[in-house]
């Protein structure tokens, strides 16, 4: 076969990862760049331009999208689902799991536990949001984070409201959240791809850290999934209609609670953690469905 990996830098981890994977499996691999992509868009006729090449006979792409190109990457993914190519993450699927309120709307509707979590666009109802969530210590979230920016542990009434007239004065939107406290800085990484979990991390925050990002110092060790967190984390999958995922939850006194959904998941942590070949399970999934 012939396989995109759309992905702005053919250094990254996960992307030589998923060449070297699709090569020893013998399929041609092409790492391309979505912003250098020109989509030409006519009746009965969409393409792309590449490199002042068109793009044709592509059987499938692996969206490796950043967070801060969702539009134009997905724009691009878009193009390719028009030429019939199949994709390993949709066009849609990756739009809404961009989106952590309507990621967690459709995980709410699906029956999920979900820490809770209060929106609202009113910024002289600050204390009564605080109280929603059980007061302090909460956790407030940037809507377009990632990567753990963006989130910050309020550890009293006093810093939230601060925090949060501060990001409401920047026009900011954000989310507020109760804190799981038994979760002790701990979350779970569950990898899944075509409906089953391949691998699963424990991740723990560094000392004097609450988020447990591998980006930001944390560690991750392998970790076996109870049947409620297995359970849980493909059915969040199933619901965002996402084929290859990075499923992120808290263990809480109350069960598995989601925490977000992720359509690019990174390769390097899990596969260290667990000594799984994830890239060759995604290639092989792609294989089974083109």
């Amino acid at each position: 076969m012939k396989i995109a990996i759309l992905s702005r830098n053919a250094n990254l981890y996960s992307t030589k990862r998923l060449v070297e994977a699709g090569t020893k499996l013998g399929h041609e691999m092409h790492v391309i760049d979505h912003l250098k992509c020109d989509l030409v868009i006519e009746k009965k006729n969409p393409t792309i331009v590449y490199k002042n090449k068109r793009l044709e006979d592509f059987d499938a792409i692996i969206p490796r999208i950043g967070a801060s190109v969702t539009f134009y990457g997905t724009a691009v993914v878009r193009q390719f689902e028009m030429m019939k190519t199949f994709t390993a993450v949709e066009s849609q699927a990756l739009v809404r799991s961009r989106d952590k309120l309507r990621s967690l709307q459709v995980l709410s509707r699906a029956g999920l536990g979900l820490p809770k979590t209060v929106f609202t666009n009113d910024t002289k109802n600050v204390e009564a949001v605080i109280s929603e969530v059980g007061g302090a210590p909460l956790i407030i979230k940037l809507l377009e984070g990632t990567q753990g920016l963006g989130v910050v542990l309020a550890e009293n009434d006093k810093a939230a409201e601060s925090v949060l007239e501060a990001f409401h004065g920047l026009q900011a939107r954000v989310i507020v959240q109760e804190f799981i406290k038994e979760a002790k800085g701990a979350d779970i990484r569950v990898f899944i791809v075509d409906g089953q979990v391949v691998g699963a991390m424990k991740r723990q925050a560094k000392e004097g850290e609450f988020r447990s990002n591998l980006h930001r110092g944390g560690t991750a060790e392998l970790i076996e999934l109870t049947d409620e967190e297995e359970t849980a984390a493909l059915k969040a999958a199933k619901a965002m209609g996402l084929g290859v995922a990075g499923v992120d939850l808290l263990q809480s006194a109350r069960g598995p609670l989601i925490l977000e959904v992720n359509s690019s998941p990174g390769l390097e942590g899990i596969e260290k953690a667990t000594g799984q070949d994830i890239a060759k399970k995604i290639i092989k999934y792609i294989s089974r469905n083109v």
